[in-house]
């Protein structure tokens, strides 16, 4: 795109305000810059203010297999996991885009240090974890790393400076997620600085096709990968490529599957999985009526009960199918810093714009089916979402020390 191309498609938009300084910025920005605008997915902008949100359907619980069961079809299932990893035909793809801001670290958040008498950090954990997986089949699984803009470089860097764990870089491939632009309440582009447009990662439903822009399908392909094991960073206990899950989604014949833990009480903040018109759907907490989020079951437990933890497994055949579909973009109200019309850095205190984002839940509710796989939350559940309190760098020790990790 050249400067003059990208001038009238602003002007055309009502966006001129965009190319302000433009001819201040060095040849290399000024390139960079042309390829943002070139990149703007138009059609998201037309989403702000049609918040409407479709009336939701019936709801019924979904098929699942809950912990006894599994300790009772270990042998079969892990044998099933096992054979599909031997063969390459399992990969994983660990989101890895955001920063460490939230536990005062400017670093990417998998680069926090987790260890009291040694050093024990985030990404560390989850190889360690994928690395018992790797022994025991005997066989690597491809694992692929979702970074942003942001933190790209500096994942790539911390990988190597550590060797990577102890995993072989041969089957370790990052790409960065794609960006989306962020707009004020007026539906006018915002800018971080001259010549560089305020964006954000896309949400953690843009994985896939973000995998896609970057190359990294016939990565996929020429490893014959049928089985993608998608996990976020954050929760140091999960099992990744974890045999018995893949054993059990194969053997059940299901497309898709989602670990899940139970929910400790019916307020707890978590997204549940359910059947929705008979297919899959995650619905939020803020989502449930009272009736729906107290229902009990017949055994008097709680009647919806399965909370996702963002540890999914998808069968590559039915993500290329539904990649092509459009996901539902969400368009969401965030603090976006941004520059002024003078030139002055802002940063607010209240939500001043529009983010556009897709969601992974997007893409469960598009497969034909999905399995629930409960796991034990004192063994596979340890999320890090702030330093202190819930769900924390304190709560996550605990748990580490509980499963025999020395920190």
């Amino acid at each position: 795109m050249t400067k003059e191309q990208a001038i009238e498609l602003l002007e055309s938009r009502g966006q001129g305000h965009v190319m302000r300084g433009f001819d201040n910025l060095s040849e290399a920005q000024q390139e960079t810059f042309l390829a943002q605008i070139d990149n703007i997915n138009w059609s998201d902008f037309e989403l702000i203010g049609n918040d409407s949100a479709d009336a939701r359907g019936e709801f019924a619980v979904p098929p699942a297999i809950e912990l006894p069961e599994i300790a009772s079809r270990k042998a079969e299932f892990e044998a099933a996991g096992i054979e599909a990893i031997k063969k390459g035909e399992v990969g994983a793809v660990l989101l890895a885009g955001g920063m460490g801001t939230r536990l005062g670290f400017d670093l990417p958040k998998g680069c926090y240090n987790v260890g009291e008498t040694h050093d024990l950090y985030i990404f560390e954990c989850l190889i360690n974890n994928l690395l018992e997986v790797v022994k025991k089949a005997d066989a690597f699984v491809p694992l692929y790393i979702m970074t942003s803009e942001k933190n790209d470089k500096a994942t790539r860097d911390f990988f190597a400076e550590h060797d990577y764990f102890g995993y072989n870089p041969d089957y370790i491939k990052f790409f960065i997620q794609d960006m989306a632009c962020a707009v004020d309440y007026d539906g006018k582009l915002l800018l971080e600085e001259e010549g560089r447009l305020a964006t954000s990662p896309n949400g953690n439903g843009g994985w896939y096709a973000s995998l896609i822009k970057a190359g990294l399908k016939s990565d996929v392909e020429a490893r014959g990968v049928k089985w993608i094991n998608v996990f976020a960073v954050d929760n140091v206990l999960q099992r990744i490529a974890d045999p018995l899950f893949i054993g059990a989604t194969i053997l059940g014949n299901y497309v898709s599957g989602s670990k899940v833990v139970r929910k400790v009480e019916p307020a707890e903040k978590m997204g549940l999985l359910c059947l929705e018109d008979g297919k899959p759907s995650i619905v939020e907490y803020y989502e449930m009526s009272k009736e729906m989020s107290e229902a009990k079951a017949a055994d008097g437990s709680l009647l919806y009960k399965y909370g996702v933890i963002l540890n999914y497994l998808f069968s590559v055949e039915k993500l290329d199918e539904i990649v092509n579909n459009n996901l539902v973009v969400h368009v969401v109200e965030k603090k976006i810093p941004y520059v002024d019309a003078d030139g002055n850095k802002v940063s607010p205190t209240e939500p001043n714009g529009y983010k556009f984002e897709l969601l992974v839940l997007d893409m469960i509710h598009m497969m034909d089916n999905n399995l629930a796989f409960e796991v034990d939350r004192n063994y596979e559940f340890a999320p890090i979402k702030n330093l202190h309190g819930v769900d924390s760098v304190d709560s996550a020790r605990e748990l580490l020390k509980k499963n025999g990790v020395v920190l």
